[in-house]
């Protein structure tokens, strides 16, 4: 297995990690879901018994495990997924944006959920060094890809 592989194995591993986590806030419920910064919102929807944020933790789970899938995939551990190559790339962006923009977008938009994260800047600083992390896994994977797709 190349590094390149092995390195978008290690990012899909994290990202089924945070899509399990994601599953472990539904089950843990209100607290859960304000420790992990979902907002108070939602954790106050989920006491009254709304759907709603076992619902939109679901896709979250949902995207985070199709992202994982398809490093798995990339990495040559199951069969090659369709545009591989290309959702691999797409995925490392997305994680970058998350990574860049999550601290900026607490600290200059004004709204009760970013001044909650305001409150919260040791997670926001942790996560958004994750998603860092995440991001150039897969950014190291896909080029890895392309590169041998190239020669």
């Amino acid at each position: 297995m190349r590094v390149s592989d092995r390195v978008l194995l290690c990012g899909g591993l994290l990202t089924g990690a945070a899509a399990l986590l994601h599953i472990g806030i539904i089950i843990g419920g209100p607290a859960w879901y304000r420790f992990f910064g979902a907002g108070e919102r939602l954790a106050r929807l989920a006491v009254s018994g709304s759907a709603v944020p076992a619902m939109v933790t679901t896709g979250i789970a949902a995207l985070l495990g199709l992202a994982a899938l398809y490093a798995v995939s990339g990495a040559g551990v199951v069969r090659p997924l369709p545009l591989h190559r290309p959702i691999l790339a797409l995925i490392a962006l997305v994680f970058l944006i998350r990574a860049l923009g999550g601290v900026p977008a607490v600290l200059f938009v004004d709204t009760p959920y970013m001044q909650m994260l305001k409150g919260r800047m040791t997670f926001m600083l942790i996560s958004s060094a994750l998603c860092l992390g995440i991001s150039l896994c897969y950014a190291i994977g896909a080029a890895g890809l392309f590169r041998r797709d190239a020669l």
